[in-house]
């Protein structure tokens, strides 16, 4: 069999690597190359550099119309296989495919249907990841399902933790799907839509931490989005990004925010509207990322603070 791999971030590089590797892969389909850094270089996705990599055809059109059709049959596909390409496929596209195509999305389809299932996973609290593959569908993550595999979770995983995770056992799950094929075909199964639950797209203002809020979701708000929005919030004038912390037991009295005491064997206890967060690594604006101990030391009045507050 072979496929177009469409797909465009980090995430889907160990899947189209393994698959090129495979013998699958005819083509590569991403995104245009875009502005990064400083100099706002033009600088090609992930996928397309791997593409390069193993000296496979790589189409990167602005808008997916701009992809002749015949460029697409001349290849001789069977399958288009999509891992977060990040656009929406037209019916007419799909057609061009005899098998249609397949997507890989790290949730337990039909829950979490949408742009961000990894850290609606860490948000919800749930104790898995599962992966599951899809058949191409014109409505968002509705495809009938092929396989789905769970991973347990330890609780203490970030956003980034998790893509890495999903990036290496996808490639694993693709793999398995396209080597038995029919089997998995003819159990493919029409999701529920009953069942449907939906996540949004992150956006920067989803990272600002309400201390009102109790310590469980807080610590998963700065687990759920880090790497991106991070979890922020202020110490006096300045913002304060944290990027890892947890839960203690016990509770102390403070109002919520209240940086009430540093225990030298856990962290910085924070006063949370119910229970108490330890940080460890932290950042103020301008300043590097560091452990509890080191910002301590360089950070004047922070104990008795009271964070989120432009009072201090």
């Amino acid at each position: 069999m072979r496929i177009l791999f469409a797909g465009t971030p980090e995430i889907a590089v160990p899947s189209l690597e393994a698959l090129a590797k495979a013998g699958y892969v005819a083509a590569v389909l991403t995104n245009p190359d875009r502005p990064q850094g400083r100099g706002r270089k033009l600088t090609p996705s992930p996928v397309k550099a791997k593409a390069i990599e193993l000296g496979l055809p790589v189409f990167d059109p602005v808008k997916l119309k701009e992809l002749a059709p015949e460029n697409v049959t001349n290849l001789g596909v069977d399958l288009l296989v999509v891992f977060a390409y990040g656009k929406i496929f037209r019916e007419s596209f799909i057609n061009l495919f005899p098998l249609g195509g397949i997507n890989l999305h790290p949730s337990r389809l039909p829950q979490f249907r949408g742009p961000s299932p990894l850290p609606e996973t860490i948000l919800s609290g749930l104790d898995q990841m599962t992966i599951t593959v899809q058949k191409l569908a014109l409505q968002m993550d509705a495809g009938d399902l092929l396989y789905q595999e769970d991973y347990p979770l330890s609780g203490h995983e970030t956003t980034e933790d998790l893509t890495i995770r999903a990036g290496e056992e996808g490639a694993k799950v693709f793999l398995k799907v396209m080597e038995h094929w029919e089997e998995y075909l003819a159990k493919a199964t029409p999701q529920d839509d009953s069942l449907a639950t939906y996540c949004q797209l992150i956006n920067k203002e989803d990272g600002l931490i309400d201390w009102d809020k109790d310590a469980i979701t807080i610590d998963r708000q700065i687990r759920a989005y880090n790497p991106w929005p991070k979890a922020v919030t202020s110490f006096g004038e300045n913002a304060l990004t944290i990027y890892e912390s947890h839960i203690v037991e016990g509770d102390l009295p403070g109002q919520p925010g209240e940086v009430l005491k540093v225990d030298k064997g856990e962290g910085i206890l924070v006063k949370t509207g119910d229970g108490l967060l330890c940080i460890t690594k932290l950042q103020l604006k301008g300043k590097k990322v560091l452990d509890y101990k080191s910002f301590l030391n360089g950070t004047q009045g922070f104990i008795n603070a009271v964070l989120g507050s432009k009072n201090e």
